[in-house]
């Protein structure tokens, strides 16, 4: 996909490099010289201007652009003023940063596709980190459904999922787990990384230092995420 981020702060960065590394065509926009040097040579472009000015944007792709992200997180006024013109010039998906509750209600009446409030979904990602030990991720569904990576208790190590009747001990779903794999790239060099098993069956065998991936109620991921 051709994407573009207006706003090349940390997050705006962040996202653009991990966007191009999932092979996606990115576009850095921003009006600091530094910060487009700094990200030039890392994604397939980067572009120093104004974005509050409607006239600047003929310099970029935005009609041929399949998804806008405003990612600006310094100027409420020059995030609402981007977003306006985007609207105006593209109809590609517009995905925006907010950064107030009055910022929320001026993009939701812009009819913005997508809201996105980094700093606090990181937060309440680290809040369930520490709250819960075992916890490695968490993806909230809504307010009480979670699909969770949740280190395997000892308990579990070396049962198969039958053996420790999940759903019904539990009131949870395995969706899949992660193990880890030793593997060696192409300068001979061995890291270890997590790997997908697929989908498991009542007979996969439980390993130490898998990681379940699990859906249920936020309670009862709770209950596992404790246990030692």
């Amino acid at each position: 996909m051709k994407i573009i981020i207006f706003g090349l702060g940390n997050f705006g960065m962040s996202l653009a490099l991990s966007l191009t590394e999932t092979g996606n065509e990115v576009i850095g926009v921003d009006y600091k010289m530094e910060k487009v040097n700094l990200i030039k040579d890392k994604i397939s472009h980067s572009i120093c201007l104004d974005s509050t000015n409607e006239q600047a944007y003929q310099a970029l792709p935005i009609k041929q652009t399949d998804i806008a992200v405003i990612a600006i997180g310094e100027n409420e006024g020059a995030a609402i003023i981007t977003t306006a013109i985007i609207k105006k010039l593209t109809t590609a998906k517009v995905i925006s940063r907010s950064l107030s509750p009055i910022h929320d209600t001026v993009l939701q009446a812009m009819g913005i596709d997508f809201i996105v409030h980094p700093e606090q979904e990181a937060a309440d990602k680290l809040t369930d980190k520490l709250n819960l030990k075992n916890m490695v991720d968490n993806f909230k569904i809504d307010r009480r459904y979670s699909i969770s990576e949740v280190k395997t208790p000892t308990a579990f190590i070396g049962k198969t999922i039958l053996d420790i009747n999940f759903r019904t001990n539990y009131n949870l779903n395995i969706v899949t787990i992660l193990r880890k794999k030793e593997k060696t790239n192409l300068i001979g060099v061995s890291t270890t990384q997590l790997e997908v098993i697929g989908i498991p069956t009542g007979d996969t065998m439980i390993e130490t230092d898998d990681v379940l991936v699990v859906f249920g109620l936020n309670e009862n991921i709770s209950k596992i995420g404790n246990m030692n």
